[in-house]
């Protein structure tokens, strides 16, 4: 068999193959973000200190994005809590002089998130995303 060029543009049938797995690419990462921020979100609420109301642990939520060949998602805490995240995760100096205790509960969540991400979209991809 010949492929001759002129009746076959090898240049055009790579680009579109490319282009069809950046599609499935991005739909098997979509699958995966979304499933992941919303695991992490519980993990926050669960792991993050609850205090006297319990206030903080409950703000958590996340916020999907969206575009034409990308996905993502953001894990904040919602309003009045949001200011304690940093405060609550690294510490801070209190009045006399000492620190206080870091409660050390983002940092594992967003680790485990990061690699969770990479093996769900990997997985997915070679199963023929599900």
């Amino acid at each position: 068999m010949v492929i001759n060029s002129s009746r076959f543009n090898f240049a055009d049938y790579i680009s579109q193959m490319l282009q069809d797995y950046g599609v499935e690419v991005v739909k098997a990462m979509t699958l995966s973000i979304d499933e992941v921020a919303k695991e992490s979100v519980k993990r926050l609420k669960d792991d993050s200190p609850k205090g006297n109301t319990g206030k903080y642990a409950r703000g958590w939520a996340v916020k999907f994005e969206r575009g034409a060949l990308r996905a993502g998602a953001t894990i904040y805490g919602k309003t009045g809590t949001y200011q304690l995240a940093h405060l609550l995760e690294k510490g801070h100096a209190k009045r006399n002089g000492q620190r206080s205790r870091a409660f050390v509960h983002i940092a594992p969540v967003e680790q485990w998130a990061i690699n969770e991400v990479h093996d769900r979209t990997v997985r997915r991809l070679e199963a023929g995303i599900r």
